[in-house]
């Protein structure tokens, strides 16, 4: 195998004449140029140079592999420029996944502060929900995925992936601002049980059916969105109560509404997730680190 260092003395000895001026140039001995030509020369297997008394002339072998010295130690120079802006956070690019209110709360906040901190770090943007999210990190289709999952709930293992706990978001439920429960402190999921409810998709509901369920009640779901602003305005139009979790009412306006405390508390745990390999990314380092950060304000 041909090796970088051994192509730069070639081609110093080439540019000089001399082993003993290719040392100079290169800050070392005439007899280690000696020895890394001979090395090259082992390596590909044929004579790169002639020596007849002081002066030294190049083999066509030798002159080949001058010629293609050149672009060869020049793409390696760039590689190396480039990797090591990668590394020093001046260039780098993460995919994030994230489920829609961590979209809207945790990551502006967390990716404005790593572009100010790392401006050449470019970050990319998708939405997706667990357990699709996690399934994109698994198949490279991402290099952070902000995920979720409830407390108590048969979740997949993540033990192949690096967890960075982000915090706990807590459901709450939401009803008409002129409902007998809007000024309660706190209310128990089975006191909305004659009520019409506003859910998810049949996926997303399940949380809130288990609840429904552990309260001895089945929901009775009248509308179903995906669209929490959709939810707002549905409940704020009289139409039925909702359960959402808080972080999702960071970005929206609860017109016509009230939030009220859910007595047990259903609790989910907000995480970020990736590979172990490229936890060592520093671009993706740094994105984790922001989105904690994020997390904690």
């Amino acid at each position: 195998m041909i090796e970088a260092r051994h192509l730069r003395v070639l081609r110093a000895v080439a540019t000089t004449g001399s082993f003993s001026a290719a040392g100079r140039e290169l800050g070392c001995t005439q007899p280690a140029v000696s020895q890394q030509i001979k090395a090259l020369e082992a390596s590909v297997g044929t004579p790169l140079l002639i020596r007849t008394g002081r002066e030294m002339r190049l083999t066509q072998a030798g002159e080949a592999l001058v010629r293609h010295a050149a672009g060869i130690l020049s793409g390696l120079t760039a590689a190396e420029e480039e990797v090591a802006a990668i590394a020093g956070l001046r260039a780098g690019r993460v995919r994030l996944v994230s489920f829609p209110s961590g979209s809207s709360t945790l990551v502006p906040a967390a990716l404005a502060a790593l572009r100010a901190a790392h401006p050449g770090t470019r970050v990319s943007l998708e939405e997706a929900e667990p357990p699709r999210s996690v399934e994109m990190l698994r198949e490279g289709d991402c290099d952070v995925a902000l995920a979720f999952r409830y407390a108590g709930a048969a979740t997949e293992e993540w033990d192949d992936l690096v967890v960075r706990r982000l915090l706990t978001d807590r459901l709450v439920g939401l009803v008409p601002e002129r409902h007998p429960l809007a000024g309660a402190d706190a209310v128990a999921i089975g006191e909305l049980a004659g009520e019409p409810w506003i859910a998810g998709c049949p996926r997303c509901r399940r949380q809130l059916v288990e609840a429904c369920a552990g309260a001895g009640f089945e929901p009775r779901i009248d509308f179903a969105t995906d669209d929490y602003p959709a939810v707002v305005g549905l409940v704020g139009a009289g139409l039925g109560v909702a359960v959402l979790p808080q972080l999702a009412l960071e970005s929206v306006r609860p017109r016509g509404t009230r939030v009220v405390r859910l007595e047990p508390a259903v609790k989910r745990e907000i995480v970020a997730l990736t590979l172990p390999d490229l936890a060592r990314v520093p671009a993706v380092a740094a994105t984790l680190d922001h989105l904690a950060r994020a997390a904690a304000r």
